[in-house]
Formats: C-alpha cells, sequence, structure tokens
C-alpha cells in the first residue's frame, strides 16, 4: 500500500492511498483494513467511517464478482471530500439494479448510491474504475 499525506495551511486534510487488490475473497477484508486506518489517521469515526467502509466491501467485492478481477483500490481525501476508486479489469458496465424481495443479492450498488454523495464508472485501458464520493466530517489529522 503506498500512503501520502500532505502538510495543509489550515484545517484541510489530505491524503491519499493506492493498494493492490489480490484476486480472490480476500480482496473486500484487505480494502476495508486498508480504508479504516486511513480514516481514523483522519479522525473520521462513527456513521461516516461505517458508511465508507460498507461502500468499499461492495465495490471490491462487485469487482472481484462482476469485474473478472480486482486490480488496485485508490483513495483519496481532500478537506471533508473523500473519494474511492476501484478499478478492475472486467468491462461489464455496473447497473443499479431494483431489487427484488425473491433475491438476497444484487443490493451492492443501491447500497454505495444510498451512502455516497455520488457514485459512478469509467473505462480505463484494462478494465474500468468504479468510484464513489463521500462528504465527511473530519475532525482532525
Amino acid at each position: 500500500m503506498t500512503t501520502s499525506r500532505l502538510p495543509s495551511a489550515g484545517p484541510v486534510s489530505t491524503a491519499a492511498v493506492s493498494l493492490r487488490l489480490p484476486a480472490d475473497v480476500t480482496a473486500p477484508a484487505i480494502a476495508r483494513h486498508a480504508v479504516r486506518d486511513v480514516l481514523t489517521g483522519l479522525g473520521v469515526h462513527g456513521q461516516s467511517m461505517d458508511d465508507v467502509l460498507l461502500a468499499t466491501s461492495e465495490l471490491v467485492t462487485n469487482a472481484f464478482e462482476h469485474g473478472e478481477q480486482p486490480d488496485r483500490l485508490e483513495l483519496q481525501c481532500t478537506g471533508e471530500r473523500l473519494t474511492l476508486r476501484v478499478f478492475d479489469s472486467g468491462t461489464e458496465v455496473p447497473r443499479l439494479k431494483e431489487p427484488s424481495p425473491k433475491v438476497a443479492r444484487s443490493r451492492g450498488l443501491q447500497l454505495v448510491h444510498a451512502l455516497a454523495e455520488d457514485w459512478g464508472y469509467e473505462r480505463c485501458p484494462g478494465g474500468k474504475i468504479v468510484w464513489a464520493v463521500f462528504l465527511l466530517p473530519l475532525h482532525g489529522p
């Protein structure tokens, strides 16, 4: 994992993380652990942390299950804006589906949609990036 924290003038905190993800079922737990460490260092706790960690799990799980192979996670936090990006090698476009009461799965993007300020995807060489943006109350680095 690569982490950088840039000094700033005033209360704005900046952090960036890039983490290679394994192409197996451990990827969501590894991603959550790394994101939790960064958020803790930024002073993010409680519901805000829980929301980002749940979205992290959902996006990385989707990359593993639907993206053919997860590649990496990037986390960028500037001030109170946190952007989570998950890269995978899949070409399938993520789609927000209406959950069915008969199906126990397929609610991941619904959760991300509900928790994040914004989310989306971009195609990139070798696959795609699925991203989510969160507005966080920061209590100091």
